[in-house]
Formats: C-alpha cells, sequence, structure tokens
C-alpha cells in the first residue's frame, strides 16, 4: 500500500474527494518516525551521540549549626559530611521523569541503563574521619583538663647550687611557691603547693631569707624551706640591749647590737662567706651620717654627745626582728635598721610633738632606756615618775644602770669605787640626764617616759624576787623598803 493509503478516510468511498485534513503534502510528519535528518533521542541506543549533563544546583553556603539537645549522633553526622546535592537515586529519578514527560513511546531496542554508582564509599570514610575527630578531642580534651588541674612540672632530688629566696609578709602558699619557681628552686608553684598540702608547718611560716639548692622536688623543697636551718638573716633585738656587749657575773657575755648585726649577715652563698665583722659595723656607725642613715631630726645633736662616735645611735634602735639579707654591705644593713627602728619609735607614741612632760623628744627617749634597764614592764609607770620628780626636785638620779653602761656590766649593784668615778653616765655624781640613751627601749618604756604614772615617790628598790619594786616618797619609807628587800633576799 503506498503510504498515503495508511492515511486515508475509511468510509470515504473512492469516488469522493479527498479530505484535505489527510493530504499528504499537509500532514506534519511524526518526529518518531522522521528520517535520518531529525534529531534523534539522546536515550535511543548509538553511544556516540553525547549524554546529556546533570545541571547541580548551587552549593550552599558553608553555615555552622550549633547542635542541639535531643539531636541523634547519626543525624547530626548526615548533616555534617552532606555534600549539599540530592542523592543519586533521587537525581536519577528526577532525570528520567523529565524525560518520560517529553518521549512517550517505546523503545523496546534501547539497550538498558547502566546503573550509577552511590556514594556508599565517600559516607563510609566520612563516618571514620568522624569517629577520629571525636576520639582526638575527647583525648586531647582529657590530656589538657588532667595537665590543668592535676599535672605539674616537677624536678628530681635534693638540687644544687644556692638559691636566696624572700618571704614576705601574709605571702600564701601559691605566692611562696611562685618565688622559689622564680629563682629556679623548683620547676613549678604545683610542685610546691602539692608537696607542702599536708605540712603544717609551712602554714607557720614566718617571714624573712631563706636558703635553698636550686633544682629541688617539690617536697624537698618544702622539708628544706620548713626546717630550723633555712632561714638566715634573722636579727633579733630584744629591749634592754645596749651596742656593746655585757659581761654577766661568771663571765658569759651577753652580745649588744653589734655582734648580733655580725651575726644575723652570716651565711654562705655559692660557697662565699658573707658575714660582716663587729669592726666593720663599728666603723661604719663612727663614720657615716647619722641622718642618712635615717635617724630623726630631733636626735641628731644629741646623739653626738655619746662618749664615742660608734655609739651615737645608742637608744635609737627598736626592739625587734629584722630581715637581714645576706650580701647586703655594712652601711646597707645599719641603714635599713636604723629607717624601720625610726618608724617604730614614731609608732610607739614619740615624736617632736608628742613627748614626757617639760622633755624634748631626745630626753624623753634617755628617760625611756633608764626606766627599761631600771625596772620590770608592770613598773615602767612608777619609776618614769620617780626620775621625773627627781629631775623636777633636783635630786640626784643615782641610778646604778648608768654607771654600769660604761662599764659593760649589768645593772643590779654597783661597787663604791665605781660610783665615785667621774663621768658623764655617772648619776651619783651628777646631776640630771646621762648625755645619751643607754639602752634599747621597747615601746612600753616609751609610753612610760611619755606618760608617767602619777605620784610623789622619789625612791625606789628591788624588793621582791620576781623584779617588782617598793616605791617611796620620804628616806625613811625607802629604808625600811630596803630592809624588806633584804629580808627577802633581793637586796
Amino acid at each position: 500500500m503506498p503510504p498515503e493509503s495508511r492515511f486515508a478516510d475509511p468510509g470515504r468511498h473512492p469516488s469522493m474527494p479527498p479530505d484535505p485534513r489527510f493530504a499528504a503534502t499537509s500532514m506534519p510528519r511524526d518526529p518518531r518516525f522522521a528520517d535520518a535528518s531529525m534529531p534523534r533521542d539522546p536515550r535511543a541506543a548509538g553511544r556516540d551521540l553525547p549524554q546529556p549533563r546533570r545541571q547541580r544546583p548551587p552549593e550552599p553556603p558553608t553555615e555552622v549549626i550549633p547542635s542541639l539537645p535531643g539531636e541523634h549522633p547519626r543525624e547530626q553526622l548526615d548533616d555534617l559530611f552532606d555534600d549539599g546535592y540530592p542523592d543519586d537515586e533521587q537525581y536519577a529519578d528526577e532525570y528520567d521523569a523529565d524525560y518520560e514527560g517529553e518521549y512517550d513511546g517505546d523503545y523496546d531496542d534501547d539497550p538498558p541503563e547502566e546503573p550509577r554508582p552511590r556514594k556508599r564509599r565517600k559516607r563510609a570514610l566520612g563516618w571514620i574521619a568522624a569517629l577520629v575527630v571525636i576520639v582526638l578531642v575527647a583525648v586531647g580534651g582529657a590530656w589538657y583538663g588532667y595537665q590543668k588541674f592535676f599535672g605539674y612540672a616537677d624536678y628530681d632530688g635534693s638540687g644544687q647550687g644556692d638559691a636566696l629566696v624572700q618571704v614576705e609578709d601574709g605571702d600564701s602558699t601559691s605566692a611562696i611557691g611562685a618565688k622559689l619557681t622564680d629563682a629556679g628552686v623548683v620547676a613549678s608553684s604545683k610542685a610546691f603547693v602539692k608537696a607542702g598540702a599536708d605540712n603544717t608547718a609551712l602554714s607557720r611560716i614566718q617571714q624573712g631569707y631563706y636558703l635553698l639548692k636550686q633544682h629541688m622536688s617539690g617536697a624537698d623543697a618544702v622539708e628544706q624551706i620548713t626546717s630550723p636551718g633555712a632561714r638566715v638573716g634573722r636579727l633579733e633585738i630584744r629591749p634592754y640591749t645596749q651596742f656593746d656587749d655585757i659581761t654577766q657575773p661568771g663571765g658569759k657575755v651577753t652580745p649588744g647590737v653589734f655582734t648580733l648585726m655580725s651575726k644575723a649577715s652570716c651565711a654562705t652563698l655559692n660557697g662565699k662567706n658573707t658575714c660582716l665583722s663587729v669592726d666593720e659595723l663599728r666603723k661604719t656607725v663612727a663614720d657615716a651620717d647619722l641622718k642618712t642613715l635615717g635617724a630623726p631630726d630631733w636626735a641628731l645633736a644629741g646623739a653626738d654627745k655619746a662618749l664615742s662616735k660608734d655609739k651615737r645611735l645608742e637608744g635609737l634602735i627598736a626592739p625587734g626582728v629584722y630581715d637581714v639579707k645576706p650580701g647586703w654591705s655594712a652601711t646597707e644593713l645599719i641603714t635599713n635598721l636604723v629607717k624601720q627602728s625610726t618608724e617604730a619609735i614614731q609608732a610607739a607614741g614619740l615624736g617632736p610633738d608628742n613627748t614626757g612632760p617639760g622633755m624634748t623628744p631626745y630626753q624623753t627617749l634617755i628617760i625611756a632606756s633608764l626606766v627599761e634597764r631600771e625596772a620590770i614592764t608592770p613598773d615602767f609607770g612608777k619609776i618614769s615618775r620617780v626620775i621625773y620628780n627627781r629631775l623636777s626636785q633636783r635630786i640626784q638620779l643615782q641610778l646604778d644602770s648608768t654607771v654600769n653602761y660604761v662599764l659593760d656590766r649589768p645593772t643590779l649593784l654597783t661597787k663604791p669605787e665605781d660610783r665615785s668615778k667621774s663621768g658623764p653616765y655617772n648619776t651619783y655624781a651628777n646631776y640630771g640626764l646621762p648625755p645619751t640613751p643607754i639602752s634599747v627601749p621597747s615601746a612600753a618604756a616609751i609610753k612610760a617616759a611619755v606618760q608617767p604614772t602619777e605620784g610623789d615617790w622619789v625612791y625606789f628598790v628591788k624588793c621582791e624576787k620576781d623584779g617588782h619594786s617598793c616605791f617611796a616618797a620620804t628616806n625613811d619609807e625607802h629604808n625600811q623598803n630596803k630592809a624588806l628587800a633584804q629580808s627577802r633576799g633581793v637586796y
């Protein structure tokens, strides 16, 4: 049959004219039956034709999304490693659907489409990478936490070489540990603090200079710094002390300020001895300008009246415990001592605007030194009143302490030949006060000199074995007190 006959109207008689709707020339060709000049179906056979390329949707911007409570870990990981594109299966389905809508013919002769590979391997690698990251973060965080809260550096052994460390008032254990670390004694403050956590002696450590070794373990450093010999440069000056040594009955020597300073300066740092001799200290006091050393202005003129220049600081040193740094020069040591003493004397209530009745500050200091050497603390106020009454009534003080000061002896008794010797400190032979203080006065003695107890006493004598004195306003009362003291074996 000719091609046109396939499109003829089956109900039309052959004698009838043809329907123009079915004219061969006017009928459009079915594209499915087009000749070779028509474009072929991309899905048809023939692998030499280029395949259509999928158009990837634009990659979404990177966004950090915090995890929310209740999210499933697997869902989080899927989100973490999603590449922003639809799954292969979904994309293939959409691709097929598009072409099925355009071409609805049968293509039995077309070869089956090969399945596309899925991203299973990529996802597996993503899971492994995620697990590795989690493990590394967990291990790193645990190590950081351990190091931060429990870990610390520490040396081994008892150390070598010398290190001098100063502990100041109010320093905590951590503060001391930090100083030891800076000085190279311990490797870390934590090593020291950890080792001393149960050491009660460490909590009672006092301010001062401590000699330790470098590169010590924390435990060895705690043991060393709490040992009796660790502290160096400790200078303790007690009330009643004078600059020169005192020889007691029986030959025992009580060290004076010069000797105490010399002993406090001694230490051995890396094989070097830091001791200052008494002679060096004595010469420094004699040659120095007292104002430069830190002495108060109101004491300069009176101090120059001392028997010798090396005793000009008598009475100007306050009692207390001082820290002497081993290695200081004599000038550095004495200057530090005098400046701190000046502040302590002022704090005790003595100064240009606060003196004893009718006295200058320096005269008040002299009275305080006499009170210190003549009585015990409970009697300070009365002894001070006796001195003021005698001075106002122009009665010789007749104090054994002033006589024995020149002789470097104790103050209990004097011999007749000693009392007969001339000299500015012999208050049996002279009226008024001695030219300078004769000892280190305490704050209580200074207070008594500034504010003497009210009374009319002009005599006193030690009448009890505990050191208390008996006071009298008349000579007869005084003789009775002396007899009482003799009966008690005191006088």
